[in-house]
């Protein structure tokens, strides 16, 4: 079920009528990222490095030039350190204010007979964006912590965002065919599913370059899976308003 969800999903990546959801998803996915880029730049410039040259090179002769270097490429290290740990931040905002769109494209061309589901108000959208991206910023510092525990390292970084990118993208979804709190209970119901669903997510999104389209793969992976969860499970009705 869960691979069948993502290979509709990645069909639906490449296919004519996605080509503009595509397009705007990748475009904000880097213009936010090369903004976030140059806002931890110049933020490490003006206030650590001037700390670290006091504290680490204080009056250093001329022969120890190569320190610089040596901080210059471990700062340059951490930053993008920092920028991959905001990668699921930003793909859960931009989803947010893309899933309708992926949703309405998904449901024209591999469910047209199907009842299309009703776009979250445009209110409930952002604010849940929001507490999307708090929880998820949550989440990775959490995770980033526990990457210094021995014995759980990476695996606790995978699962703490399966598991956080797993619940929202799912609910997501789920709220364009139920009410949001049939959509939790729903959610809830099957959360071994969702959490193996999110685990996907969480591998794709640790690809280079291919994780800028995170938030169209993981929205269209989330519409597939609740259209198949719904069929399988016909005591949950979906929202016919």
């Amino acid at each position: 079920m869960i691979f069948d969800a993502a290979r509709l999903s990645l069909a639906n990546l490449f296919a004519p009528e996605t080509r503009g959801v595509f397009w705007k998803v990748l475009g904000l996915t880097l213009l936010a990222l090369v903004v976030i880029w140059f806002g931890l730049r110049e933020t490490f410039i003006a206030f650590a490095w001037p700390w670290l040259e006091g504290a680490f090179m204080p009056d250093l002769p001329d022969w120890a030039g190569w320190l610089t270097l040596v901080f210059g490429v471990i700062a340059s290290i951490g930053l993008a350190l920092g920028l991959a740990l905001l990668l699921a931040p930003v793909t859960a905002v931009i989803a947010g204010f893309f899933l309708d769109d992926v949703a309405e494209v998904i449901e024209k061309r591999d469910y047209p007979a199907e009842k299309p589901g009703v776009p979250l108000p445009m209110g409930q959208a952002i604010a849940g964006s929001i507490k999307f991206l708090g929880i998820v910023i949550l989440g990775n510092l959490i995770a980033l912590f526990l990457l210094f525990i021995p014995g759980v390292n990476l695996v606790a970084f995978f699962v703490v965002n399966g598991y956080l990118l797993g619940r929202e993208f799912f609910e997501f979804a789920a709220m364009r065919y139920r009410p949001p709190q049939e959509a939790r209970l729903f959610r809830a119901k099957h959360g071994s599913t969702v959490l193996l669903a999110g685990l996907l997510i969480a591998a794709f999104l640790a690809i280079p370059i291919v994780n800028l389209l995170t938030p169209l793969f993981a929205a269209g992976l989330m519409v597939h899976l609740h259209k198949a969860l719904s069929r399988k499970d016909s005591g949950f009705s979906l929202r016919q308003n």
